[in-house]
């Protein structure tokens, strides 16, 4: 049993244990004595930059179609298993993930656990069932077409990664879902499973050898496998400028470029900066300036998200047509603070209390810090106790800040978009 690079010191929390089966497949658990529930999934590191051209939005229509039938199981049966007794079963899918994971009263953690196992290993793709989740899936189309927040971030993400996987909507085109088919899910699947890019993760009022006893001997059944597949690298950024007329009553706008991946040694530095620029805080420099000092928004944020090869840096707003110039130029103007000024030292022990704060509260979620832990052995192969990384933010300085600014707040470098009334 390999311990995993992690030591928790609170009394009411043992420890973060790890164990790697024959067949690759990671389990990774932690004991939290003081909650009633246990939180658990199984995280693949597949999503929708894995699929091929023809294949958009496959993943995405897998993570439906998990729910639609397994070898012993019907639709109602997956869907009531868990619902009936008060928990939660759900998934999700990212450019680089699929997760299936359920929440539930510590009791029923096995019938969890056994749920989870059936549709990510098991599920049968009935043409049936494909038939009517396809009608689903381009409602859900549909529906971000209909709202010009969601289509602008999924436009940027295109423009700023072009012809490149990470561009393509996670949700696929109205073509591509509707030519997918049983065999489709079975090839995509077989082509991309590698059951050592695979984590089943625990975290809840459960011990170790309990949860182990209940998902341990099916996993070890799972054949090893392998796949020869390798993500295709990003490394053609150019900056575009664009604007189109939507039926809306606000102009929108989304900048953004390429960042720092997650395994470069700036990304905490990254997610510091990001967090004084536009960050999920009320004090935040561009609500402060666009909000609170002048109005022209409701609400400004700025985010940073980091992938396996490469990261993506943006920033979105929404404002009256006659302030849009105004408010680019405020925005442009607090990038440029960031670049040309190093934050002084309250300032910057302030920014760094503060995101240590969000950390903290953050790993307070269960649920959350169950898929943490299981990301970061994909991502890392490893779990970093959270004090190394509060010590990461720590040791940033005000120049090393200032020297990210430079590089990546470069005016001349960043896609905008902008959706003005039609």
């Amino acid at each position: 049993m390999n311990e995993c690079l992690f030591q928790n010191t609170e009394p009411q929390r043992m420890q973060l244990t790890c164990k790697e089966l024959p067949n690759g497949i990671r389990i990774v658990h932690q004991e939290i004595p003081h909650t009633r529930l246990v939180h658990c999934g199984f995280i693949l590191n597949i999503g929708s930059r894995d699929e091929d051209q023809e294949q958009e939005g496959l993943a995405h229509f897998w993570e439906h179609m998990a729910f639609k039938g397994t070898q012993k199981r019907k639709t109602f049966h997956i869907l009531n298993r868990l619902e009936s007794l008060g928990g939660e079963l759900n998934a999700y899918t990212t450019k680089e993930k699929v997760c299936f994971y359920a929440s539930v009263l510590k009791d029923h953690y096995g019938k969890a656990a056994e749920l989870l196992y059936d549709i990510t290993f098991h599920s049968t793709f009935p043409e049936k069932q494909i038939e009517r989740e396809r009608q689903v899936i381009l409602e859900e189309m549909a529906m971000y077409r209909d709202s010009p927040d969601d289509a602008i971030q999924d436009e940027l993400d295109a423009l700023v990664f072009d012809q490149h996987a990470l561009g393509r909507n996670i949700l696929g085109t109205e073509q591509t879902v509707g030519n997918f088919h049983h065999q489709d899910f079975i090839d995509f699947i077989s082509s991309r499973l590698d059951t050592s890019q695979l984590v089943f993760s625990i975290v809840g009022n459960i011990s170790f050898e309990k949860a182990l006893r209940q998902i341990e001997g099916p996993l070890r059944e799972i054949p090893t496998k392998r796949t020869l597949y390798t993500r295709s690298g990003f490394q053609t950024y150019q900056p575009k400028q664009k604007t189109s007329k939507r039926e809306i009553s606000q102009s929108l706008c989304a900048i953004g470029r390429p960042a720092y991946s997650l395994h470069d040694p700036n990304r905490y530095k990254l997610f510091l900066l990001n967090n004084i620029l536009g960050g999920p805080s009320m004090n935040s420099r561009l609500n402060l300036s666009l909000r609170e000092n002048y109005g022209y928004v409701y609400s400004v944020e700025s985010s940073y998200q980091p992938f396996s090869d490469t990261g993506f840096f943006g920033i979105y707003f929404g404002t009256e047509e006659k302030t849009l110039k105004k408010s680019l130029a405020i925005v442009h103007r607090e990038l440029e603070k960031l670049r040309s000024k190093k934050l002084g030292s309250l300032q910057l022990h302030t920014a760094k209390v503060q995101a240590i704060g969000q950390m903290a509260m953050a790993e307070e979620n269960y649920a959350s810090l169950m898929l943490v832990y299981a990301k970061s052995l994909l991502d890392h192969g490893k779990i970093d106790p959270l004090d190394s990384i509060f010590e990461q933010i720590r040791c940033t300085t005000a120049t090393e800040l200032q020297d990210i600014a430079q590089e990546i707040f470069q005016v001349d470098q960043l896609t905008q978009l902008i959706y003005t009334p039609a």
